[in-house]
């Protein structure tokens, strides 16, 4: 099965949370200002009526008056790839680059020893022999696996924004991505291994399902991750069904035809660690990316020099919540969305004064993270 055309698919079977989702207004700052000295029930229907009222008013106050997740995230695509256009585009090069040069060794494993087999193959000896060239594929593959490459990469860095994942589980250093990618190489080569050797089809797959489950909690770990792993092992088998019915006479073929006459079933979680060991190399392109970036040179002309508004502290009072970190609704106390229950919002007087683009919402994610609580 070809692991790089599953994902094609696969970015389309997760999709992304819709926009919609994200244009309702926050009710809270209107919601503290409700009398509550007529009772429970008539405190309830005021709030229906201010919500309703003046939702499209709220809604359109929040992009003026602070910087905040719930008014970023109504297009969450838009703010990734438009705040730095340059670095979008070298991610996805990188991604393709990547994904076109290592994939199709990983899946020579599998042509080495006898999984599958190409109707057309091309063979390369490089350091492998004759008999066993080192490349075994076809001309299709190298672009597959470059498209999986950038469609994985996408989807890890798209959904740790869309579901906030730890900023430190987000710093992939090199010695931790090449690690995982070892993992993922080794785990093709014993497949294959263990596949040529006669290996029944069900000590396989507990194999390959401990190594993918081990491998995941040791590299990843994340929800974003997990999402994109689990997709991958569920939805590639599905897609690879069809895409096998489609070349029946042509293409590849797997020489077990497996459970149900198309693939052994142990394929499903040699996709599954795929998520993170190409996930953290994406994580790692995007960290260097972000890094190299131009560094905010302060404005010059300002006397004294420091952001006057907050004291170059680089925060300032939530005013979604007065900087409480919380509203009050319905009588209970409710989490901010806007600064995550910190009270605290990016400053936008620094914006100007360190030349500052306030449309580039990762940075202001790393700013905010290294503030203390």
């Amino acid at each position: 099965m070809k692991f790089a055309f599953s994902l094609l698919l696969i970015g389309l079977i997760i999709g992304l949370p819709s926009s919609n989702s994200f244009l309702a207004p926050n009710p809270s700052r209107w919601a503290k200002r409700t009398s509550t000295s007529h009772g429970l029930e008539r405190h309830h229907q005021q709030l229906h009526q201010i919500h309703t009222s003046q939702r499209l008013h709220l809604s359109s106050n929040n992009n003026e008056d602070e910087i905040s997740d719930s008014s970023t995230e109504q297009n969450v695509v838009a703010d990734l790839l438009l705040a730095d256009t340059t670095r979008a585009l070298a991610f996805s090069v990188l991604m393709v680059v990547c994904g076109a040069a290592l994939g199709p060794f990983l899946d020579s494993y599998h042509s080495a020893f006898g999984v599958l087999q190409y109707s057309d193959p091309i063979n390369l000896q490089l350091w492998g022999t004759q008999l066993k060239p080192a490349l075994t594929t076809s001309w299709w593959v190298p672009e597959l696996f470059g498209l999986a490459g950038f469609i994985i990469g996408w989807l890890y860095i798209l959904l740790d924004y869309i579901l906030d994942t730890n900023e430190d589980s987000k710093q992939q250093t090199p010695p931790l991505i090449l690690v995982g990618i070892s993992i993922f190489t080794g785990q093709y080569w014993l497949s294959g291994v263990m596949s040529a050797m006669g290996v029944s089809r069900s000590v396989i797959f507990a194999v390959m399902s401990a190594v993918a489950g081990t491998g995941f909690v040791v590299l990843d770990g994340t929800l974003s991750g997990f999402i994109t792993s689990l997709a991958t092992a569920v939805g590639g088998p599905l897609i690879e069904i069809g895409l096998l019915t489609a070349l029946r006479d042509g293409g590849y073929h797997y020489t077990d035809s497996g459970e149900f006459g198309f693939f052994p079933l142990w394929i499903a979680p040699v996709y599954f660690l795929g998520g993170p060991a190409v996930g953290n190399l994406g994580r790692g392109f995007w960290k260097m990316l972000s890094s190299n970036r131009r560094t905010p040179v302060p404005n010059k002309e300002v006397t004294p020099p420091g952001c006057q508004v907050c004291k170059d502290s680089r925060c300032a009072g939530c005013p979604n919540c007065d900087a409480q970190g919380y509203y009050v609704t319905y009588g209970q106390k409710v989490k901010c969305n806007a600064c995550k229950g910190r009270g605290l919002v990016i400053c936008r007087s620094c914006f100007s004064y360190y030349g500052e683009d306030p449309g580039d919402i990762e940075s202001i994610r790393e700013i905010m993270s290294k503030m203390p609580d």
